[in-house]
């Protein structure tokens, strides 16, 4: 096999093949016997057809098998024989015939991990969020709990008000006719909700038990249904029931609810809460500035392969973010096509940044002692808040070892370079006026 290798770019390789006729011919021989084991020729037996007919009646079923060995087999070999770090699959572009004492040629491009030289990168002048605690924010999250433990009870008013959950039965006319999916008994619906049509609720505002009414209302011009968009309609309610919301009064009894003993000490569990999640917040962005400046000194191609799986690793994680709190991507409005169309320089940006990351810990001869793994599995451990055993018994394979590895050097190259930058730290405001306005959120903040 003769192999030859040409650098089309920093990011893609040529590679043209050249594989003997013996070889050739010993695919096709191979082929076809495993082609004549189930080859079914009318006026033979199965497994008895002869060469001849075989090839009359099945060579490109032979050719397709060869030309998947043929290339298979030459095209990784020549990787590992070349040291080529192929990301991706390889594009065939050019493609010989297959036959009998004839040598068999291709030529594939592929594109391969850059070979990044890190440059520039001590002395970066950075700016860091002052950590602040907003008081407002964390009222706002106690009375949200406060909300979460209300209760429902009937209420002892006679007529419903804004913010009441009334029990109403219904059914819509659009014409003097009753129309599909207009009819319902037992709904329960949140007064000030704004779920129903608009000017429905607030006409039920005021109605009182058992009371019968007649609501004139009209659908949205964007209605759903086409057929009732922007047409006017009447509605025939009676109300059955009118509940309220019991809201919990904010003392220690109520903070015991959370595992605490006092209303005190839920405030500052929830300070302290807020704290770590703002410090960790302010921390992964002064590293995202961190890289993107490494990023503006060092630009770096980077392989459509590497962007595609950035981007997927990325729609992995939100999808899970998003499951967890009942969402969906759909219901953003957005699928994975416009996914990647918004995301992609973000992706682009963050390959880019790995890559530099990379080369810089090469480059500086940053590495991993036993010690900070074993350090790593029980801070992973502690934030999972699961066993040593059960995280140590993931973490035992070597892909698995390879990437926690791969993690906690880029950890300590960031640490590295955060030493030897010059690091400001500045008010949230002050940050935001700094900072250029980005084009879009980032999936973190989805």
């Amino acid at each position: 096999m003769n192999v030859k290798v040409e650098e089309v770019s920093s990011i893609r390789k040529k590679l043209s093949f050249e594989l003997n006729a013996d070889q050739v011919g010993e695919e096709i021989r191979r082929a076809y016997g495993e082609i004549a084991r189930t080859a079914k020729v009318k006026g033979f037996r199965k497994g008895k057809v002869p060469p001849k007919v075989l090839e009359q009646y099945y060579a490109p079923q032979m050719r397709e098998k060869v030309l998947t060995r043929l290339i298979n087999d030459s095209y990784f070999k020549a990787l590992v024989d070349h040291q080529l770090p192929a990301v991706g699959n390889p594009e065939i572009i050019e493609s010989g015939e297959i036959a009998k004492g004839t040598p068999f040629t291709y030529v594939a491009e592929v594109e391969v991990k850059p070979e990044v030289t890190a440059c520039d990168y001590t002395g970066l002048q950075l700016e860091k969020e002052i950590f602040a605690l907003d008081q407002e924010l964390l009222d706002h999250r106690l009375e949200e709990m406060q909300k979460s433990r209300s209760s429902m009870e009937v209420s002892k008013r006679k007529k419903a008000r804004e913010g009441d959950f009334v029990t109403i039965d219904f059914q819509g006319f659009v014409d003097g006719e009753a129309f599909e999916g207009g009819t319902a008994e037992g709904h329960v619906l949140e007064l000030g909700s704004g779920s129903f049509i608009p000017g429905f609720e607030e006409q039920v505002v005021g109605m009182k038990r058992d009371e019968e009414k007649e609501i004139e209302v009209s659908f949205p011009e964007e209605y759903g249904n086409k057929d009732l968009a922007g047409r006017p309609a009447v509605f025939k309610v009676k109300l059955h029931e009118i509940k309220e919301k019991k809201v919990p009064e904010l003392d220690d009894e109520f903070a015991k609810g959370y595992g605490v003993d006092s209303l005190a000490e839920l405030k500052e569990k929830l300070a302290e809460n807020y704290r770590e999640q703002e410090t960790g917040r302010i921390d992964s962005e002064l590293r995202e500035r961190l890289v993107k400046a490494l990023v503006e000194r060092n630009p770096v191609d980077v392989p459509e392969a590497m962007v595609q799986q950035q981007l997927e690793y990325m729609l992995d994680n939100i999808r899970n973010r998003m499951q967890q709190q009942g969402m969906s991507l759909e219901m953003l409005g957005m699928n994975e096509e416009s996914f990647a169309a918004m995301y992609r320089e973000t992706a682009v940006g963050q390959v880019q940044g790995s890559l530099i990351l990379e080369a810089i810990a090469r480059q500086e001869e940053i590495a991993v002692e036993d010690g900070e793994i074993d350090g790593k599995l029980e801070e992973i451990a502690a934030m999972a808040n699961a066993s040593l055993d059960a995280v140590k018994k993931y973490y035992d394979n070597d892909e698995a070892r390879s990437s926690l590895k791969s993690q906690i050097v880029e950890e300590k190259t960031i640490a590295f370079l955060l030493e030897k930058a010059t690091v400001t730290e500045v008010s949230k405001d002050q940050l935001a006026e700094n900072q250029p306005a980005e084009e879009s959120e980032s999936p973190a903040e989805v």
